[in-house]
């Protein structure tokens, strides 16, 4: 009868032996229909182009005719409460406020001076009407929103400006002119060489591709216009 081997333990490995570890692959830069979008610095999500594509204008704080309606309401409250005081201490009232109650219940309502100030007061108050409904604030057009808690707008001149600087860098263009407004912006071009259409084209791929890089939320229409420069003397 064999006697049974003691089984030997297995060796160490040795301690320069090397363990392969996972390899974490970067993710490709942005968001795909199968990559959900990354989430921004404090923690907010960002927001999609569905949800952020079409922003609407910034509201004014129109501080000047604020304060302008309440200065004047302030003095106009502040005459009839001083004329309701003097009343009261059996003080004769304001020549004026008394002049204004006779001319108004003697006048006709078909009287000029009647009819120049009821127009008067329907256009100060269609103006306030329209201050309140309106947002504003013509110059900064907005941009597409890429975050939740961030507004971003474009200020008009500077949107013409890298519009004029893009279109100088098309050869035959001597001068440009580039005005931007809500809905549109007009390039006159000045070309001193090249065949105009051949310009015209240039320039209205550069400046469409320039408007697209703006990151407006509503990218104006483009109109361009190009001619020769005109004759001295």
């Amino acid at each position: 009868m064999s006697e049974p081997r003691a089984t030997e333990p297995p060796e160490p490995e040795p301690e320069s032996t090397t363990q392969r570890l996972p390899v974490l692959q970067k993710p490709e830069s942005g968001t795909g229909p199968d990559r959900p979008a990354r989430a921004g610095g404090d923690g907010t999500p960002p927001v999609s182009e569905s949800e952020g594509g079409r922003e609407g204008r910034f509201w004014s704080a129109r501080r000047v005719p604020a304060g302008i309606v309440a200065l004047l309401l302030l003095g106009l409250v502040g005459l009839f409460l001083y004329d309701i005081v003097s009343v009261r201490a059996d003080r004769p009232g304001m020549s004026w406020r008394r002049e204004l109650a006779r001319q108004l219940a003697r006048r006709p309502l078909d009287d000029t001076w009647v009819l120049v100030g009821a127009g008067v007061a329907a256009v100060l108050g269609l103006w306030l009407l329209v201050l309140a409904a309106t947002p504003g604030l013509r110059d900064v057009l907005p941009m597409r929103r890429t975050h939740a808690d961030v507004r971003a707008g474009l200020d008009r001149d500077a949107a013409a400006t890298a519009l004029r600087d893009r279109a100088m860098e098309v050869a035959g263009v001597q001068s440009v002119r580039v005005r931007v407004r809500r809905r549109r912006a007009d390039a006159r071009a000045v070309s001193h060489f090249r065949v105009l259409d051949d310009v015209r084209t240039d320039l209205d791929a550069v400046l469409t591709d320039a408007i697209g890089g703006l990151g407006l939320s509503r990218p104006p229409s483009l109109s361009v216009r190009v001619r020769r420069p005109g004759r001295k003397g």
